[in-house]
């Protein structure tokens, strides 16, 4: 429960139908195998303890009254754990029979909640012997307690308060309104779904698209059990199809036909800070539900989740295609705007030879087509001087020529010695006024060239440098249009892969690959033996680590621990802790410092969930201190 994470599970035990013994047995070793794995929740099917095709068997008192003695065994397997169990089972109630999910832990049944929606169509009959929900909560004996009853019931943890627990059964999840949509509204983070859904050709991925939707929708977490082939009988077949899902993502999933149990931890902080930040999710308005407490024993909940080391960049390499595809097209759309708005006849583009001027370029590239312009109205300058060298100068002058775009090379050695001169500062001081006279010039002349030739300039800084800091004020921080702003560096890369690997032109996809396998430097330091001598991530620290520390402080406002810890998980043995920690507090110490530069952005494209803009997605006081958080990873 540390953090926030909570183990859960979703099972379907190999049952017997009408044999209720033998399935409070199943059941039981269900139990116990979640237990193992330290899940504290634990979902299983619809009517699992007599199994859901019993057909008019569910009329006969001896299964009902046998399938109130499983649950009173499955009840007295609970004592000494405080894994929750949720199970499937017909009762009766105010002589009126129900198809209904107790809730049980350590002994005690916490809840009942009877299904909603029966089905009376095709295969399933269920109007037939059941009574949906009644409209108020009740109170019901079962097993010599007072059990509350009905649907509007929460199930709310003393311990971790973002931990509320709704259920609906099956159908109600195919309603046009489904129960879980007003679970979620009075505050339930978790819905479960103890289900029986026969398999039908493409039903699968209906199932997940469902799911899917409803608990990103929500902003929940959606655990779905669903029965298996120990119910397939007569016309129908079942898979026991088990999912999780957390505000619209799959977790985990069993294969079908295979009586499994998929497992995951959910984010329950994750959640609740998710509902914080979207206004057009309502506060909670539980007038109408009856909130039921219970308590579990907190301890460290050991990760086994998909946690991505690169979350800005997608998995599986078609989705990275489609993602750079999309990006790039969102890119050109923006830029092309803006140049026909302002009447533009250039683009202007400071171009290095690095990976950020590069991805610059390709957009321009695409917005002139969009535009139905020519590649002579994007003017691509390069500026060597002092720590230029001969790769990153023929490599930009390879792209300008592959692409057809006007080319100028403009050495500012001269102009920044004179100005070295005219402030007296000494140029074998290699300080930050070394190097920052430089990125000033350069900006200067890109300036002056888009007054001359009517353009705007196009700015190449990315979001990983805005989050850092690493740009000159007013020199590569500012331009017209910033189109690389909201992508992080690593993303880039991936980006300029991208379009190497779909080029037809064999010196330019040469050239690319060259750029990419070309250290990040600013080449502001003279360089060595004609290799370059400042490498950024030497200094700033590996961008990877800086993007996963991005990704997590700012979309999910994730603690400095919460942060170290999934960092750890999700990058393996290739960071030392004391490597993880150094650039953590690192991150933290230049994003808070360097907040004054991102409040006077240029205008760029958004394109993804993390932007820095000041003007909507990052609001924050230049002179805020980090005192908070730098303590906190100072600790760790």
């Amino acid at each position: 429960m540390k953090d926030g994470f909570l183990k859960v599970a979703a099972a379907t035990p190999s049952i017997r139908l009408a044999d209720c013994e033998y399935n409070a047995g199943a059941i039981l070793r269900c139990m116990e195998q979640a237990r193992g794995q330290g899940v504290k929740l634990l979902v299983l099917p619809e009517l699992c303890v007599t199994g859901y095709t019993c057909g008019d068997l569910f009329l006969q008192p001896a299964l009902l009254d046998a399938a109130r003695s499983a649950l009173e065994q499955i009840r007295a397997g609970s004592h000494g754990s405080d894994l929750i169990t949720v199970v499937g089972a017909p009762l009766r109630h105010g002589n009126k029979l129900y198809n209904c999910a107790i809730f049980i832990q350590n002994g005690v049944y916490l809840g009942v909640i009877p299904k909603t929606h029966l089905p009376s169509y095709g295969e399933f009959y269920e109007g037939r012997w059941f009574c949906p929900a009644p409209a108020q909560e009740e109170d019901m004996r079962l097993g010599g307690q007072t059990v509350p009853f009905g649907t509007k019931i929460l199930l709310c943890c003393e311990e971790l308060p973002s931990l509320c627990i709704a259920a609906e059964i099956c159908e109600d999840l195919w309603a046009a309104n489904p129960p879980s949509v007003g679970h979620g509204l009075a505050g339930a983070t978790v819905i479960v779904n103890p289900s029986c859904s026969d398999e039908t050709t493409g039903k699968a991925a209906y199932r997940r698209q469902l799911l899917s939707a409803q608990s990103a929708r929500l902003c929940c977490a959606y655990l779905y059990a669903d029965a298996g082939d120990g119910e397939s009988t007569t016309d129908m077949v079942f898979a026991g199809h088990n999912l999780i899902y957390e505000n619209g993502v799959l977790l985990d999933e069993t294969s079908l036909f295979q009586n499994g149990m998929a497992v995951s931890e959910i984010d329950l902080s994750r959640l609740a800070y998710e509902r914080q930040r979207l206004t057009s999710f309502p506060a909670p308005s539980s007038g109408v539900y009856r909130r039921v407490p219970f308590s579990l024993s907190v301890a460290e909940t050991r990760l086994t989740r998909p946690i991505s080391p690169r979350p800005f960049i997608p998995d599986a390499q078609e989705s990275r295609r489609e993602r750079c595809e999309e990006i790039l097209s969102m890119q050109a759309a923006g830029l092309a705007q803006r140049l026909e708005h302002t009447g533009a006849k250039t683009a202007v583009i400071g171009l290095s030879g690095g990976l950020d001027s590069t991805l610059a370029l390709l957009v321009a590239v695409r917005a002139m087509k969009r535009l139905g312009r020519s590649m002579g109205d994007i003017l691509a300058v390069t500026m060597p001087c002092f720590g230029t060298t001969h790769r990153t100068k023929s490599n930009a002058q390879q792209l300008a020529e592959a692409y057809g775009v006007n080319f100028r090379e403009i050495d500012i050695t001269a102009a920044v010695n004179r100005h070295f001169a005219d402030i007296g500062q000494d140029p074998e001081n290699r300080d930050v006024t070394y190097e920052n006279c430089q990125a000033r010039e350069r900006t200067q002349v890109l300036m002056d060239l888009a007054n001359q030739t009517g353009g705007l300039v196009i700015g190449t800084g990315d979001l990983s440098e805005l989050a850092l800091g690493w740009a000159t004020y007013n020199g590569d921080h500012m331009s017209m249009y910033g189109v690389n702003a909201s992508i992080p560096k690593t993303l880039i890369r991936h980006m300029v892969a991208y379009e190497a690997s779909v080029s037809e032109n064999e010196t330019l996809r040469h050239t690319l690959q060259d750029i990419l396998d070309t250290p990040v430097s600013p080449e502001l330091l003279p360089a060595q033996n004609g290799e370059i001598a400042q490498k950024t991530e030497d200094l700033v620290g590996p961008y990877a680590l800086h993007d996963f520390f991005l990704y997590y402080a700012v979309r999910w406002a994730f603690s400095p621990a919460k942060i170290y810890r999934l960092a750890l998980y999700a990058f393996g043995e290739e960071y030392e802790p004391q490597m993880v920690k150094k650039w953590l507090v690192s991150f933290y110490r230049r994003f808070f410092a360097q907040q004054f530069k991102r409040s006077c952005l240029p205008d760029g494209p958004k394109v993804g969930s993390v932007s820095l803009s000041p003007r909507g997605d990052w609001r924050m006081p230049s002179d805020a201190h980090a005192t908070i958080w730098l303590k906190e990873a100072q600790s760790l």
